[in-house]
């Protein structure tokens, strides 16, 4: 499956962004995807995930009343709308994909984007 982020950008804090991850390949209802997102001398660190097909979602705890993630069968395309940014949101955000793993560590998933970056300003 290849995957393409995008939607990343400069933002005012307490504004908004969507990303959006384009996926293509092989069957995505088998998959499950994930964003991650990771700061300037910091690990990679767990956003959101979602299983394909059927739609059953979860958050870092941290996020959740911030950050929604969503997919779009029909667009084959995964988002995340993300609300109320904080400068502490600034990082390069990822989305990935894994047949077997749905899990919040990033070493265990198989298929990465090329990453989006968001700044958020104070």
């Amino acid at each position: 499956v290849q995957l393409q982020a995008s939607g990343g950008g400069l933002v005012q804090a307490g504004g908004s962004l969507r990303l959006s991850c384009a996926a293509s390949g092989r069957t995505l209802s088998i998959y499950n995807f994930a964003w991650f997102r990771q700061a300037p001398g910091k690990e990679r660190e767990f956003v959101s995930r979602i299983r394909w097909n059927s739609g059953f979602k979860y958050n870092a705890e941290s996020l959740k009343d911030r950050f929604t993630i969503s997919r779009d069968s029909a667009k084959n395309t995964m988002y995340l709308q993300m609300n109320s940014l904080e400068p502490e949101d600034t990082a390069v955000y990822y989305c990935a994909a894994s047949r077997q793993y749905f899990g919040v560590a990033a070493r265990f998933y198989d298929y990465w984007g090329q990453g989006t970056q968001v700044t958020v300003s104070s």
